[in-house]
C-alpha cells in the first residue's frame, strides 16, 4: 500500500484537548522529565513553570497567527502567508521535522528504558535490550502507519484520560505523602541560580505536543475556536501536572538516584508510596504513553511532511500526496532517522536537539505574531514579546549548559544542527532569502 489513507472525523473540543494534552503528557513526562530534574534539582518545579509559561506565550502566538492566515497548517504556512518567503518557510518546516524525529527518538528511548527496568537490563545478540526495543517500537508503528492504522481523536479521549489519571494520582498523592511525612521540598535556595532556567530550556520538548493540532485542523468541526480553547486549556494543565510530579519526585528520591537513571525516576519514586503494584501501574502507563506518543508524532509528522511536499518545500522524490494520502516513503524515512537517533544518541543529546528545534521555531512564531501585530485583532502585545524573550534566553543557555556539563553532547548537537542547516540551505540554494513568493515552488 503506497499511501496512508486518513479518515476525516468531525472532532470537537474535547478531542482537541485530549490530543494536545496527550501529546505533552504522553511523552514528555516519561522522557524529558528526569533529565530536567537532574539539572534543576529540587527547583525542577520552577523550571517547568517557566517553560510552561513561555510555551503558553508561543501557543497564544500560534492561535493569533492561525486566525490571521487563510490556510491552516502551522508555522511554515504562517511564514508563507505573512512574509511570502518559501525559503524561510521551508527551513522552518525542516527544523520542525527534525524536532519531531528527535521527539520520536526520545519517546522510544524512554519506552525502552522503562521496559528494560521492568524486566531487567538484559542483552540480545550482544546489544543492550533497550536499543533493540527502541528500534522495534519505531518499526512497529512505521508498519502500522503504512497499513493505514492511525490514532483517532475519539480513541485519544480514553487514552488521555488514563494517562492524566495515572499521572494526577501519582503527583497529588505523592505531594500529600511527602507533606505528611515532612519530606516535601521546594528548593527555594536554588531559585536564585541559573539552573532552573537551563532546565526549563531542556524541557521545551515536553511542551510541544499541542502544536501537532495545527496539522489536523480539517478533522475538527470548528477548528479555529476548538484549537484555540484546547491550547489555552492543555498547556496550563500539563504545566500543573509537571509541577506536582516534580515536587513528588525530588522530595522522595535522592538527586543522585535521579541523576543515575533520569528516564525511569518516576518508577522509583512510585515505589516509595504506591508500593510495587502502584509502581507497576506507573511503568505500564509509561510504556503505553510513550508508545502512543511515538505513533501520534509519526502520524502527524508524516501529514506535515506531506504538506511540505505539496508546497514544494520537500523533494518530490518522496512521493506525491495530492490525492489526500501520505506517501509511504516519508513514513519510512522518518522512522529510520528516529530509530538511528534513538540507538546512537544519548538521552541528553536527543532531548537537547529536539528542544533547540522547538525553541527556535516557537521563538520565531512569537516574533512573527509581534511583527504582524497591526494585522492581528485584539493582540495582547506583551505576550509574544515574552515568548520571544524567553526563547532568546533559552537557546544560548541550553548550549552553554551542554558545553559546560557534557562537551561531547554539545559537539554532537552542534554537528547535527550544522548538518540540518547545511542541508536546508543546499536544498533551497536556488531560492534566495527574502526574494521568494509565498506560493511554493
Amino acid at each position: 500500500m503506497d499511501l496512508l489513507e486518513t479518515t476525516m472525523a468531525d472532532l470537537q473540543l474535547k478531542e482537541a484537548i485530549a490530543m494536545a494534552l496527550g501529546g505533552m503528557i504522553g511523552g514528555g513526562i516519561y522522557s524529558a522529565f528526569g533529565i530536567v530534574v537532574a539539572i534543576a534539582g529540587k527547583a525542577a518545579w520552577f523550571a517547568f513553570l517557566i517553560a510552561g509559561s513561555i510555551a503558553m506565550c508561543a501557543g497564544y502566538s500560534y492561535v493569533k497567527l492561525n486566525e490571521l492566515t487563510d490556510e491552516q497548517g502551522g508555522a511554515p504556512t504562517y511564514l508563507r502567508d505573512t512574509i511570502g518567503n518559501s525559503t524561510l518557510s521551508g527551513m522552518t518546516g525542516w527544523s520542525l521535522l527534525f524536532g519531531y524525529i528527535g521527539s520520536m527518538a526520545l519517546y522510544a528511548y524512554a519506552f525502552a528504558g522503562f521496559f528494560a527496568e521492568m524486566i531487567g537490563r538484559l542483552h540480545y545478540m550482544g546489544l543492550p535490550l533497550s536499543k533493540v526495543v527502541s528500534v522495534a517500537l519505531i518499526a512497529v508503528f512505521v508498519g502500522l502507519n503504512l497499513l493505514g492504522a492511525a490514532e483517532t481523536g475519539k480513541a485519544e479521549d480514553v487514552l488521555t484520560f488514563f494517562k492524566v489519571l495515572v499521572i494526577g494520582v501519582f503527583g497529588f498523592w505523592g505531594v500529600w505523602f511527602a507533606y505528611t511525612g515532612e519530606q516535601l521540598s521546594f528548593g527555594f535556595s536554588q531559585l536564585a541560580t541559573v539552573s532552573p532556567i537551563m532546565a526549563a530550556a531542556m524541557s521545551f520538548v515536553a511542551f510541544q505536543g499541542w502544536q501537532l493540532l495545527m496539522y489536523d485542523q480539517s478533522q475538527f468541526e470548528n477548528p479555529i475556536d476548538d484549537i484555540r480553547k484546547a491550547i489555552y486549556i492543555s498547556i496550563p494543565v500539563a504545566t500543573l501536572l509537571y509541577i506536582v510530579v516534580a515536587f513528588t519526585t525530588v522530595s522522595l528520591l535522592p538527586l543522585s538516584v535521579i541523576a543515575v537513571s533520569p528516564e525511569v525516576s518516576l518508577l522509583w519514586a512510585g515505589i516509595k508510596f504506591m508500593g510495587p503494584v502502584g509502581a507497576f501501574i506507573i511503568g505500564i502507563s509509561a510504556l503505553f504513553s510513550t508508545a502512543s506518543a511515538v505513533n501520534a508524532t509519526l502520524f502527524s509528522g508524516a501529514q506535515f511532511s506531506s504538506d511540505l511536499i505539496d508546497y514544494g518545500l520537500l523533494p518530490d522524490r518522496f512521493g506525491s500526496s495530492g490525492d489526500g494520502g501520505v506517501p509511504s516513503k516519508i513514513i519510512i524515512v522518518l522512522g529510520v532517522l528516529s530509530a538511528a537517533f534513538a540507538v546512537y544518541g544519548s538521552l541528553s543529546s536527543i532531548t537537547s536537539f529536539a528542544s533547540l528545534a522547538f525553541i527556535a521555531v516557537f521563538g520565531g512564531m512569537s516574533y512573527l505574531a509581534f511583527r504582524e501585530r497591526d494585522q492581528i485583532d485584539d493582540l495582547i502585545t506583551p505576550v509574544p514579546v515574552i515568548g520571544m524573550g524567553g526563547t532568546a534566553l533559552f537557546f544560548p543557555l541550553l548550549l552553554y549548559n551542554l558545553y559546560r556539563t557534557s562537551p561531547g553532547t554539545f559537539y554532537l548537537v552542534i554537528a547535527i544542527t550544522v548538518f540540518v542547516l547545511g542541508a536546508e540551505l543546499l536544498y533551497f540554494k536556488g531560492d534566495p532569502l527574502g526574494n521568494v513568493s509565498g506560493e511554493g515552488n
